[in-house]
């Protein structure tokens, strides 16, 4: 077993245009005051972060690189959690998504998808010069307006959407492995893969490709009514991010799981604050030391209700309240009576 690294803090939702977030030297001398130790950096902030500049000059990795280590903290890993989600768009979400590439790609969904698949080799090699070994991102999505099937959901469909995601993903995925680093892929509703069954789907489609990887986040399956921890045994080889975000669901006699079209505050599943939601850290923080996870406990601040300054000071105290620094020796050491080959024959009765 090995002690989880943290606490960190992923950036996307703290970026702004007033200090101290409004450069990734400040934010870090803001996060390092909080007492966070890694930063989580996403990569379509380009005032911030250069991303092919980054995969494409070691020099300019390293400069990245040293001003977080100036701060006395570690960059965790990158995220491409919005040019992942450009790999798949169905045409009805065109518009939507958009806004999620360049204005030169808007209105030309073939080109925004290439742009995308890009980004995405762009942030193998950018980790790799940072000397990451895991990446964040989203899947997209072919099939999510079937999710719930009615219309009725035409035979092969998804089978058809599953062998067209792979078919995007895979020449990534080798990219990310010509470099050592794993793609960890957010199970997320909206996405493609937004649970275990759809994950697995989409494992075998890549033939098990071994950098196609996890990021563990259990607030999304408090939403969903699936068995957070029973996921860590089951995926456990194949987690290699973390995110501590907190949720918490209370369905009424109006609402449920689908939140009846209602803004965050209103729903009946929503994201909270850390400590303020129903997940059970203790447990989840447990689980991953067991299965000795090597990566790092990362806040991801979504609160429908706390401001997120609070939720990021009372986080990084309460990640590092949950770490589990691993023991060295057993608790009964004291009454052990050695290695004595000749006593364990005796007692078997040899």
């Amino acid at each position: 077993m090995r002690t989880l690294k943290g606490p960190g803090i992923f950036l996307a939702q703290f970026l702004g245009d007033t200090a101290p977030f409004n450069s990734l030297d400040a934010i870090c001398g803001w996060a390092k005051g909080l007492g966070f130790k890694g930063v989580q950096i996403p990569t379509w902030a380009t005032s911030y972060f250069d991303l092919q500049k980054a995969a494409e000059s070691k020099t300019y990795a390293d400069e990245i690189k040293g001003i977080v280590n100036s701060h006395g903290l570690e960059i965790t890993e990158l995220s491409t959690h919005l040019q992942g989600q450009l790999i798949a768009v169905n045409p009805a979400y065109d518009k939507l998504f958009d806004g999620f590439a360049p204005e030169a790609y808007h209105n030309n969904p073939k080109a925004r998808t290439e742009w995308a698949v890009q980004q995405l080799k762009y942030a193998a090699r950018a980790s790799q010069h940072l000397g990451l070994d895991a990446h964040a991102t989203f899947s997209g999505s072919l099939l999510w307006h079937t999710v719930y099937p009615w219309p009725q959901r035409p035979a092969g469909l998804v089978d058809d959407g599953f062998k067209e995601l792979a078919n995007r993903w895979l020449p990534i995925l080798d990219a990310f492995d010509e470099v050592g680093v794993d793609v960890c892929y957010e199970i997320h509703p909206g996405e493609d893969l937004h649970d275990g069954i759809s994950y697995e789907m989409f494992l075998e489609k890549v033939n098990n490709h071994q950098r196609a990887c996890l990021l563990y986040d259990p607030s999304h399956f408090v939403l969903q009514c699936l068995d957070y921890l029973a996921y860590i045994d089951h995926y456990h080889e194949r987690i290699r991010m973390f995110h501590v975000k907190d949720a918490e669901f209370n369905p009424s006699g109006k609402q449920g799981v689908y939140g009846g079209y209602q803004g965050w505050v209103e729903r009946a599943g929503r994201f909270r604050s850390l400590g303020d939601g129903q997940v059970d850290f203790k447990s989840v923080f447990s689980k991953l030391t067991a299965y000795d996870f090597k990566g790092w406990a990362v806040m991801e601040w979504e609160c429908a209700l706390k401001h997120p300054e609070d939720g990021a000071k009372e986080g990084a105290i309460f990640i590092k309240d949950h770490i589990i620094r691993v023991t060295d020796k057993t608790f009964d050491d004291f009454a052990s009576s050695g290695v004595d080959e000749q006593l364990n024959k005796a007692i078997l009765g040899l």
